[in-house]
């Protein structure tokens, strides 16, 4: 910018020189004198930079211009995220049996029910092959889960939710003649990445389904933390 500067100076100071000495009359006033060149020399520098300033006022004020519309294209790129995808979206629900019918258990030690019929799995947080729900963002979340009994004489029927192998609450049904009975519950819990969620049948319990999808697993991020 500096070297600019300079040979446009430069420039205006030949080109008035030439203006001088295309002038007869100025010619032989100025002839032999030093003062009238400098004069000529300082009016045309004067000039010169009177002209860059202007230059250097306009384009501040285009700078000026400019951020101001790259402020309002990074608010509206900020706005076109939050619509169609820049907050994540995390969501599934699934049902116990993705075929058949009859009773789920009894296992000899506590196990992680696997919801096989998925209805949605938007994120693909949750897997059908574990019934493991695992976070991929860290936020506050909503999960609930339902139970139907056994239907045997005598109910037998014990669902929780878990989270990291910590009981966060459960269903129950393990006294009564009546059968046909179903429960849920649910929670709104924080999550940190890598954690789990999971329905778990503890150890000599059973829960019964079949086609019409009494026991079912859902959840869905409320928003990021």
């Amino acid at each position: 910018m500096r070297k600019a500067a300079v040979l446009f100076l430069a420039f205006s100071c030949c080109v008035c020189n030439a203006q001088v000495n295309e002038n007869n009359d100025k010619v032989d006033q100025c002839s032999g004198s030093t003062g009238c060149f400098e004069t000529c020399s300082l009016n045309c520098v004067t000039q010169s930079l009177g002209a860059l300033g202007k230059t250097v006022t306009n384009m501040a004020e285009k700078v000026t211009h400019l951020e101001t519309k790259l402020q309002k294209a990074e608010n509206d790129v900020l706005e076109l995220r939050s619509l169609i995808g820049g907050t994540p979206q995390v969501a599934f629900s699934a049902a116990l049996r993705d075929s058949g019918s009859g009773n789920i258990g009894p296992f000899s030690t506590a196990t992680p029910l696997k919801y096989k019929r998925v209805f949605s799995n938007t994120g693909n947080s949750y897997n059908p092959s574990t019934g493991i729900f695992t976070a991929v963002v860290k936020g506050m979340y909503f999960f609930r889960f339902s139970m139907f009994n056994n239907l045997d004489p005598v109910p037998n029927s014990v669902a929780s939710l878990m989270k990291n192998g910590v009981r966060l609450t459960s269903v129950w049904d393990t006294t009564g003649s009546d059968a046909n009975d179903m429960g849920s519950n649910a929670v709104v819990i924080a999550l940190e990445v890598g954690d789990n969620v999971y329905v778990e049948l503890p150890a000599n319990r059973v829960l019964y389904d079949d086609a019409m999808n009494y026991n079912t697993f859902s959840g869905f991020l409320l928003f990021t933390t």
